[in-house]
């Protein structure tokens, strides 16, 4: 049994970097564990994090802009400074310094890293990405564990890491209101009978205009199947011209349901038998959780390609199909999707697939993982 830990978090910018962080704290929290959070209060964490109950430290750094290179001074004096503020906090307040610091990934993590490591800290980096950030990349030599979210990252952490550094896949973690999502309750909210068969479509956070440029053009095929029902978020800034385009008669509104964005995404997946999104890491992540079968289309402009390696994750494992942005247009992408929502046994083949990958247990194991480094 491990005793009572004291885990620093520091993680910021996105919400593809603090919900995962946010999964971890529900785990730590729950096991008995103290944790606290480093972060900017101007960002998405300031908000997040104290909405989630947990302590808030908050940290001053400026990121590094490649096209403004005059940048790099300023935002080294400012990592210099917080990471000397760091280290005076936890040697005058001892109840104040972790047995564990842990990275996310952002810019934001490295004074807390660097602090850390000049203590005798151990030092503990997650990556959700298939494509591993300036900031993880500069801090894996100092860390005792790097904990990957896709197999396909291990080897350019094996160039970075330091000697002593273990490398092991975890899964990116899933908060727990979306794991707690149920079928019967997010049907309820959308009005879909039980026996129905739902599609729910979405593009991440700001939406995608091509995959609902595409919608509008297959909606009548859609609908033309019997008892399909279709979801569909549009992201904010396309929903007006969607949904005109959609152009849906009041009957047909009772089974295409088009909204801006999706705020129970737990029960939105849970409601689903079918996905057809981006491939985000934080939306692969939940969509593995939920083991619900997808089409998944990379976004074509994503640093490195780097949405194509992470829908790989799915697709190899058998638990998704991958079509990249340009072909969507055509009928092989149409053909494929229907046949999905109109074969229950291939849906089944994929979420068996999908439970196999434990992805609902990624908090678990990066926790179980932390606590094997202090042990």
């Amino acid at each position: 049994m491990t005793d009572r830990l004291s885990v620093a978090i520091a993680a910021g910018g996105t919400a593809g970097h603090v919900n995962p962080a946010l999964a971890l704290a529900e785990e730590l929290d729950a096991r008995g564990h103290r944790v606290r959070f480093f972060g900017q209060t101007r960002r998405l964490e300031g908000k997040l994090v104290p909405q989630a109950g947990f302590d808030f430290f908050p940290v001053e750094v400026t990121g590094f802009d490649r096209e403004r290179p005059w940048t790099l001074a300023t935002a080294l004096l400012h990592l210099a400074r917080e990471e000397r503020r760091l280290v005076r906090t936890f040697t005058s307040d001892p109840s104040l310094k972790p047995d564990v610091a842990v990275g996310f990934g952002a810019y934001v993590e490295l004074p807390l890293m660097r602090a850390a490591a000049k203590m005798g800290i151990p030092v503990v980096l997650h990556e959700q990405n298939s494509v591993p950030g300036l900031a993880n990349k500069q801090s894996a030599k100092q860390a005792s564990l790097v904990a990957i979210a896709q197999p396909s990252v291990r080897a350019v952490f094996e160039k970075h890491a330091g000697p002593a550094t273990r490398i092991e896949f975890t899964g990116n973690p899933v908060r727990n209101s979306v794991l707690a999502g149920d079928r019967a309750r997010g049907r309820a909210v959308l009005g879909v009978p039980e026996d129905a068969t739902l599609l729910l479509v979405f593009g991440g956070s700001l939406g995608a205009h091509h995959l609902n440029q595409r919608m509008t053009e297959l909606k009548q095929r859609l609908l033309g199947i019997d008892g399909v029902y279709v979801v569909h978020s549009t992201g904010a800034d396309d929903f007006e011209a969607t949904k005109a385009a959609l152009a849906c008669t009041p009957e047909e509104e009772k089974r295409y349901r088009v909204q801006p964005y999706i705020d129970n995404m737990g029960d939105m997946l849970a409601a689903a038998d079918l996905v057809l999104s981006r491939s985000g890491a934080s939306s692969v992540a939940e969509i593995a959780a939920l083991a619900v079968p997808a089409v998944l289309v990379p976004y074509p402009l994503a640093t490195a390609d780097h949405q194509t390696t992470n829908a790989r994750y799915l697709v190899d494992a058998g638990a998704a199909v991958m079509f990249a942005d340009a072909d969507i247009d055509g009928e092989p992408f149409a053909s494929e999707l229907i046949d999905l929502l109109a074969q229950p046994n291939r849906r089944e083949a994929m979420r068996a697939a999908a439970r196999g990958l434990e992805q609902d247990r990624a908090a678990a194991a990066l926790a179980d993982a932390i606590e094997g480094v202090c042990a």
